[in-house]
């Protein structure tokens, strides 16, 4: 549990850092774009974009160690103390100054972590079924869908929409991780689950930065959170055998509130101060 944890911490730490940077590139491209390979190609064109990517692929790596060895409700949990990390970053690079609300948002996160550590018990073995794969490319599909008719609104409404889709989509990404066969180039390769793992990263990380185009960080990431912290928490323990310790089960809901609602209270460190870059 100590590497799974530790691989889970770190993630956040990366993903705080890159956050950063994928709003500086998000919002260097024209608000106008839709889904679309152009709008893909645009942001690559963006070296802070692009350096945000690169900082989420070395971020999955570490978040692909936490799903396997930890119950999924820690893990996701780990992954949302990255708005804590783009706080204190946005407070030492950009002067941004940390109210009483965001410290105790902080305190939340760490404390909600702590607990969850404690009432964390076996990780479920389970691995991906027919029903299950059908599943994780529907929910892709669904997405693509979702963004074309989001995309075509604009203003808190299209961004809210957009950032759940995002959600789902590193949502479907945690549950493709865990549901992954033994990790070897092999078996890897021949389950389809592999391919929905990018799939889903891929169009959520644009999604989310279309949704970062259309309004502010808080309505583009508040949804997003929420939605990527909880969905696979409750699909590890009703479906795939994560298991609380017995007596934590209080513990370990109050943790996740507290970790949630600290995420939330911190959405708007997810990007710099508006008209940055």
């Amino acid at each position: 549990m100590l590497l799974g944890l530790a691989a889970a911490l770190a993630a956040a730490g990366v993903f705080g850092c890159s956050a950063v940077l994928q709003a500086i590139g998000s919002r260097r491209v024209a608000n106008d774009s839709g889904l679309s390979a152009r709008t893909a190609v645009l942001l690559l064109q963006q070296p802070a974009f692009l350096a945000a990517l690169l900082l989420n692929l070395v971020g999955f790596l570490l978040h692909l160690v936490a799903v396997r060895l930890l119950p999924l409700f820690l893990a996701q949990a780990g992954i949302a103390a990255s708005l804590a990390v783009t706080a204190l970053l946005a407070m030492q690079i950009f002067h941004d100054r940390l109210s009483r609300v965001d410290w105790a948002a902080i305190a939340a996160v760490c404390g909600g972590l702590a607990l969850l550590t404690a009432a964390a018990g076996q990780t479920g073995q389970e691995r991906a079924t027919a029903a299950m794969t059908v599943t994780l490319f529907a929910v892709a599909a669904v997405m693509v869908v979702g963004g074309l008719v989001a995309t075509r609104a604009r203003g808190p409404v299209a961004a809210g929409a957009l950032s759940l889709l995002a959600g789902l989509g590193f949502a479907n990404t945690a549950l493709s991780a865990r549901l992954l066969p033994e990790l070897t180039v092999s078996s890897v390769l021949g389950s389809p689950v592999a391919y929905a793992l990018p799939l889903s990263g891929a169009l959520a990380f644009l999604l989310y930065s279309l949704a970062l185009q259309r309004s502010s960080v808080t309505v583009a990431t508040a949804p997003m959170i929420v939605v990527q912290t909880a969905g696979p928490a409750i699909v590890g323990v009703l479906l795939l055998g994560d298991v609380v310790r017995s007596g934590w089960a209080l513990g370990a809901l109050v943790g996740f509130v507290l970790t949630a609602a600290g995420a939330v209270a911190l959405v708007r460190f997810e990007g710099v101060r508006e008209g940055a870059g």
